[in-house]
């Protein structure tokens, strides 16, 4: 309960500010893009060099005197000593919320012969804006007869679902050796430093009656897509339903995804907040909702966020706002608003429509980072038809501080149908972060 508590807490928005909703510091965001402008890619999202994670911790199911079970962290690596006050507390509120992102689904287990290894994620914003990436895998242990299954999970303040996925995968191989195989693989990863864009880390790892092994890990190439599966959400989705989403998460609306698996919901919902770069959604983010924080759904400000499809009815029972439900199980929408169609200027709608049915039907597309990059392309290339003459509406002062002329930049616009819908859009909290950022972003020349 006062875990849950400490959540609801986190979670909540502060009031405005000046006429813009700040988010609240404690809120689970999405990593935060890089501010640019539209259309342009940054080469470096993360600093390349970093520790690749924090921790490795293992959650098992405990069984209470009450017959439910409850995920302990039963194994972390590595134990850091000799924290400040202040790190000890912030290191406490993290372990006592991994177990909850770990096994969200309740606590209605019981012991199984067979299960189906799975990857997700979940991010956690700290006290001091800091974000931090949980990389799960739930596995079966080896073993004879009934088992519990356990989550390894990896924290680490680096967003590249692909790479830490391979690394889940190394840990899972050596998990069916034994646990002590583990240890000296984490250790060499984490004093190998994190490769910059499209470069590879080589690791060196001893694994019994194998030998040595060495373990290559690449960065894609475009880091803004490195913790991003497109492919995920153009399975499960028409490209119309996609469009539908795109213009409710564009203004900042409320949004609940449905599916049983907590992989295709932590994919999709990566997916989702990734279409609206160069932009970043600013609010409450949680790919996967855990089962005590359903209540979540009653938030009158502006969410995104996945639930099991086991909790269908007790959300659908919340006192909730107007918010667009999807079902990614049957690719539908349980709820809306009921405007999604008028939001986006019909034009501009069509053409992302044709270059999503394009990158649907095109069996020349063979990797998931040629299909990231073309879907990508086509909501950056929305963003710079409506908003992208934006720098040239700011105006700047001898200093080199900036102040960005909204109405003027308004009536810059020809189509009365992206005027309307960028009217709308300039009000949004994630284009004043952007704005805020770019009126920042010149620097004074000498002498001026």
């Amino acid at each position: 309960a006062s875990i849950g508590n400490f959540f609801r807490r986190s979670l909540r928005r502060s009031g405005r500010r000046e006429g813009k909703e700040e988010a609240s510091a404690a809120e689970n965001n999405p990593s935060r893009m890089p501010q640019g402008k539209p259309g342009e890619r940054s080469s470096v999202l993360y600093s390349a060099g970093q520790f690749f994670f924090e921790y490795l911790v293992v959650v098992s199911l405990k069984k209470m005197t009450d017959g439910h079970y409850e995920p302990k962290i039963t194994y972390q690596f590595p134990k850091r000593e000799n924290l400040l006050k202040g790190q000890k507390e912030e290191e406490e509120r993290l372990l006592q919320a991994i177990p909850l992102f770990c096994f969200p689904d309740g606590n209605n287990w019981a012991p199984v012969t067979e299960f189906t290894s799975e990857t997700f994620s979940f991010v956690l914003t700290n006290v001091d804006g800091s974000r931090k990436i949980g990389y799960c895998r739930r596995l079966l242990p080896s073993g004879r007869g009934v088992r519990l299954p356990e989550v390894f999970c990896i924290i680490s303040c680096l967003g590249c679902f692909g790479l830490f996925s391979k690394i889940l995968d190394e840990v899972e191989k050596r998990r069916q050796i034994s646990m002590a195989v583990i240890y000296p693989f984490m250790q060499g990863l984490r004093e190998s430093p994190f490769p910059a864009p499209g470069k590879t880390v080589t690791i060196k790892s001893f694994i019994p009656e194998s030998g040595t092994e060495l373990i290559e890990l690449t960065r894609p190439v475009d880091a803004h897509l490195e913790h991003v599966e497109f492919q995920a959400l153009l399975q499960r989705l028409s490209p119309h339903l996609i469009l539908h989403i795109f213009a409710s998460a564009v203004l900042e609306r409320r949004l609940i995804f449905l599916a049983e698996e907590l992989s295709v919901l932590s994919q999709c919902i990566h997916a989702v907040a990734a279409l609206l770069y160069p932009f970043t959604w600013a609010h409450t983010y949680i790919p996967v909702v855990p089962e005590c924080l359903l209540d979540t759904v009653c938030c009158p400000t502006p969410f995104m966020v996945g639930i099991q499809m086991r909790h269908l009815e007790r959300v659908l029972d919340q006192p909730m706002e107007e918010a667009l439900i999807v079902d990614l199980c049957e690719g539908k929408i349980l709820g809306a608003v009921g405007d999604e169609e008028d939001i986006l200027p019909i034009k501009l709608q069509n053409e992302m429509l044709t270059s999503l049915n394009r990158h649907n039907n095109n069996n020349n597309i063979h990797t998931s980072e040629q299909v990231n990059a073309l879907v990508s392309e086509a909501f950056v290339q929305f963003f710079v038809r409506t908003v992208g003459h934006y720098a040239s509406h700011i105006k700047w002062s001898k200093n080199g501080s900036g102040t960005f002329q909204e109405r003027a930049f308004c009536k810059a616009i020809a189509s009365k149908t992206n005027r309307k819908f960028v009217k709308k859009f300039v009000k949004t909290n994630m284009f004043s972060l952007f704005i805020e950022e770019a009126e920042k972003s010149r620097i004074p020349q000498e002498g001026k």
